[in-house]
C-alpha cells in the first residue's frame, strides 16, 4: 500500500508514489518504488522516509527496509543537483541529516535488505540502518570524490564507524567498488546471502526482533549508541541506569521467570545442539 491507498489509515502521515508500505503483523515493509531509476533518491522520498519514521503505524515492532527491482539505491537523483547557493546546500544536507537520524535514532528497529547498487546517498541510507542483510549481488561506492563532489548524507560520520577512515578514504580518492564479500568482511553488512534470499531472511530477523522486550530493543536503539560514543565513567552509569529500568520492567520479570521455570528458550549453537 501506499499513503495515498484506502488501507493507509494505519499509516498516519502520507507517503510519496516513490516508497510504498506492506504491513505484515507487527512488522512494516517499507519499499523504495523507484526501480526505473535504480531507487535513486530524490527529496520527496527523502523527505517521506522520514514521515514514515516520524509517525510510524500503530502496533509496529520492526521494519524492514527493501526497494523493488534488481538494486537497493543508486544514490542522489542526478536530478536534484541544481543550482544552490552554499547556504542552500547547507541546508539540502541537513535535510537528508535529519530524514535518516529519525530512522537511525528512533524507536523502531530496522533491517535493510542490500542487494545491487548500494552508492552514494544508497550507501548513507543503509548505514544508518540498524541491521543489514546483503544480498551476493551487492555492490557498495561512493562516487562523489569522482564527481567534484563530498559526500552529504551522513557517510564521513556513519561509514567510518564501520569500516574505518581509511577505507572510505580510498572509496573517495580512488572510486573503489566493493563487493558483497569485501562489503561482508569490512563490516558495512551483518549477514550475506544468495541472490534472491534477502528479503526472506531480513523478515524473519525483524520477526525476531519484534518478539523483544520493547524496554530492550529501546535501550539497545537509543541508550546503547550513546554509550558507545561516551567515555567509560559516563558509559558505565548509563548501563546501570539503563539495565535497571530494564529490570524492573513488568515484561522482563515475567520472562526471567519464564526462564527460570523451563518455559524460555535457551541459547543454542546454530546447528541447534
Amino acid at each position: 500500500m501506499t499513503g495515498d491507498d484506502p488501507g493507509s489509515d494505519q499509516l498516519r502521515a502520507p507517503l510519496p508514489p516513490s516508497l510504498q508500505v506492506e504491513l505484515r503483523g507487527e512488522v512494516a515493509v517499507l519499499r523504495l518504488a523507484r526501480a526505473a531509476k535504480r531507487n535513486a533518491l530524490d527529496d520527496p522520498t527523502v523527505l517521506g522516509i522520514e514521515a514514515f519514521f516520524s509517525v510510524p503505524p500503530a502496533g509496529v515492532k520492526a521494519v524492514v527496509l527493501d526497494a523493488e527491482g534488481e538494486h537497493f539505491s543508486a544514490g542522489l537523483d542526478l536530478s536534484e543537483l541544481t543550482e544552490r547557493d552554499a547556504f542552500e546546500g547547507l541546508e539540502h544536507s541537513m535535510m537528508w541529516h535529519r530524514a535518516f537520524e529519525r530512522m537511525e535514532r528512533g524507536r523502531i528497529p530496522v533491517v535493510a535488505v542490500l542487494k545491487g547498487a548500494v552508492i552514494g546517498g544508497g550507501l548513507e541510507l543503509a548505514t544508518a540502518t540498524h541491521i543489514r542483510v546483503a544480498e551476493s549481488t551487492a555492490f557498495y561506492a561512493l562516487p562523489e570524490g569522482q564527481r567534484g563532489l563530498f559526500v552529504g548524507g551522513g557517510a564521513s560520520v556513519r561509514v567510518p564507524r564501520l569500516i574505518g577512515a581509511h577505507w572510505m578514504a580510498d572509496m573517495m580518492l580512488t572510486g573503489r567498488v566493493l563487493d558483497a564479500r569485501e562489503g561482508q568482511a569490512l563490516g558495512l553488512s551483518h549477514y550475506l546471502t544468495g541472490s534472491g534470499e534477502g528479503f526472506a531472511h531480513a523478515l524473519d530477523l525483524a520477526k525476531k526482533i519484534a518478539a523483544n522486550s520493547a524496554v530492550t530493543n529501546f535501550a539497545v536503539l537509543q541508550a546503547l549508541p550513546r554509550i558507545a560514543e561516551a567515555n567509560p565513567t559516563q558509559g558505565y552509569l548509563m548501563e546501570s541506569l539503563m539495565a535497571a529500568v530494564a529490570t524492573g520492567s513488568a515484561e522482563a520479570k515475567e520472562r526471567m521467570q519464564a526462564f527460570l521455570q523451563g518455559r524460555g528458550a535457551k541459547v543454542q549453537r546454530r546447528d541447534g545442539s
